[in-house]
């Protein structure tokens, strides 16, 4: 009793040696690892990847880089519009994707229409619509609606349908529920539950994410043209095939100057809606 009292109930005595715990094995970390070397290492076995081949193709990379430089910058003139051209066609594609992915959403969040029967079939389709490459997808509007930027802005508004409903849908289901629920016990019906209730609560992240949207859309647009959906894309087909880097090179430098200045814009509203 004297050396329990001494001890205290929760200091080890002297016949009671500490246990310190173990540490944890590290077996899985190397285990997770390996693995994934496995993973790389076939990879590249399977796809003939080789990193002897990149070190010896090298001296053709520099060649190609002497070539496009110093760029023509007065190539810029013949470009200009068709870069124009490529942002009508984002900008478009993304506002017809944001209006048409409204419904969509409302229709996949479970607790805007608890129905099953509705909520899954229109998610299948839309994670349908996702899987398809916006280059696919440009390709089969070309062959629909012929050359030009008007399959270009029918495969970026598939697109944006894809993307902004995905992740207004998950929006609306994360709403709080404390003002649907109190609207409900009020009397209202779905459509008064719809735009007092949670189309305020998402409106902010809606606009965010169409902005989004329109910066991927941008990118997406400069490189339609190589299946012949508009844009600058176009220039980019026809500078490569007549080996004319210095031109291309010109069409790289301002196409990034205008995704980095509408990345930068798009980064500052989001900001001020959230």
């Amino acid at each position: 009793m004297k050396m329990e009292m001494e001890t205290g109930p929760f200091e080890p005595s002297a016949q009671s040696p500490l246990h310190r715990p173990k540490p944890p094995s590290k077996l899985k970390q190397y285990m997770t690892m390996a693995f994934l070397l496995l993973l790389v290492w076939g990879s590249a076995q399977q796809t003939d990847a080789s990193f002897m081949e990149l070190v010896e193709g090298l001296p053709n990379m520099l060649d190609l880089l002497r070539e496009m430089f110093p760029p023509k910058w007065s190539y810029l003139d013949n470009i200009l519009e068709a870069m124009l051209e490529t942002i009508r066609m984002a900008l478009i594609g993304t506002t017809l994707g944001a209006v048409l992915a409204v419904p969509v959403a409302l229709l996949c969040a479970d607790n805007m229409v608890k129905n099953r029967w509705i909520t899954y079939p229109v998610r299948f389709l839309l994670n349908l619509l996702r899987a398809i490459p916006d280059l696919l997808l440009a390709a089969l509007f070309v062959a629909i609606a012929g050359l030009g930027p008007l399959p270009g802005i029918f495969a970026l508004s598939v697109f944006s349908l894809g993307l902004i409903a995905k992740l207004t849908y998950e929006a609306l289901e994360a709403i709080d529920p404390g003002p649907l629920e109190a609207m409900t016990a009020a009397g209202a019906n779905l459509p008064q539950l719809i735009v007092y209730g949670a189309v305020p609560q998402v409106r902010a992240h809606f606009a965010s994410y169409t902005l989004y949207t329109f910066e991927i859309n941008v990118r997406a647009a400069a490189v339609l043209g190589l299946v012949g959906a508009g844009g600058i894309g176009h220039y980019y087909e026809v500078t490569l095939g007549f080996f004319e880097y210095d031109k291309t090179c010109m069409i790289i430098i301002f196409t990034l100057i205008v995704v980095l200045l509408i990345d930068y814009l798009s980064a500052k509203l989001r900001e001020k809606l959230l």
